[in-house]
């Protein structure tokens, strides 16, 4: 029987917070895009399944060097999490993401099951090479394939949704680890992000995220409504207070993050509000 301390650093172990972000994003597009609500809790449970998956399986796979680090915020390293309790959280969510995805659908769900594939190929191995963003680019693209092929028709996303996705997600990547990037490459993790440095990537985030907020006003098609321009507006400005944010070292902290944060929820909201112009 799991106690209530252990299962509180089980769902610390999965990375609770973009487990949420992205399961949220997924569920609010389902439903902006017209999918019923059976539709739209289906989309949304395959999609945390997956997110659990990949939050847990890094937390396990980097173990040894978390421990090593004396990472204080990873339960598996200060002992507070078991590791068999994980693994098994771990394959029973793996388990339960195949017949999730695969209930909207078998190009649907295949495509959704590849995105997931793509958080594990990152945790695997991936992370460590100039090759990091690939998986976010990849996984973030088809989870906005996921959520349309899931629709009447399985119509597949306008061009501009799908790039919008990716550049969303790898934009995430820089910004996320700009204050971990000295930590990471003393425990030998050289991604991208972390070969180029902080200062840079708190840029490169910024502006990949910001162009993703630009592709979501520009390109639908017909007029920009006004709602869109303010919206642009307010993500260029959360986008570069996160690029300003990462070109300071000794104020850094977990502003750039926040700042990401802020730019995706921005843009989450504006891709929201063009459901209709998914597909």
């Amino acid at each position: 029987m799991l106690s209530s301390r252990g299962a509180r650093a089980l769902v610390a172990a999965s990375h609770p917070l973009p487990s949420v972000a992205v399961t949220a994003f997924a569920v609010a597009v389902s439903s902006a895009a017209g999918r019923a609500p059976a539709g739209v809790l289906v989309t949304g449970l395959a999609v945390l399944a997956g997110q659990l998956s990949i939050g847990w399986s890094n937390d396990l796979l980097d173990r040894g060097r978390d421990v090593a680090a004396g990472r204080s915020d990873k339960p598996l390293a200060t002992g507070a999490a078991d590791p068999e309790t994980v693994r098994l959280a771990t394959g029973l969510a793996v388990v339960a993401c195949v017949p999730l995805s695969l209930a909207s659908g078998l190009l649907a769900g295949t495509v959704h099951l590849v995105a997931v594939s793509g958080g594990w190929a990152y945790n695997l191995g991936l992370k460590r090479t100039w090759a990091s963003p690939v998986p976010y680019a990849v996984s973030f693209a088809l989870l906005t394939c996921f959520v349309t092929l899931g629709l009447d028709g399985s119509p597949w996303p306008q061009p501009w949704a799908v790039a919008a996705g990716a550049l969303l997600g790898v934009g995430a990547h820089f910004l996320n680890v700009v204050p971990d990037v000295a930590d990471d490459l003393a425990e030998g993790v050289r991604g991208l992000p972390q070969r180029i440095g902080a200062r840079a990537s708190a840029v490169t985030g910024a502006v990949l995220m910001a162009a993703a907020a630009a592709l979501v006003v520009l390109g639908p098609d017909g007029p920009v409504p006004w709602w869109a321009w303010l919206g642009l507006g307010a993500a260029l400005g959360t986008a570069t207070a996160a690029a300003v944010a990462g070109r300071r070292p000794r104020a850094r902290g977990s502003a750039p993050f926040l700042f990401a944060v802020a730019t995706a929820a921005v843009t989450i909201l504006l891709v929201i509000c063009r459901g209709a112009d998914l597909t």
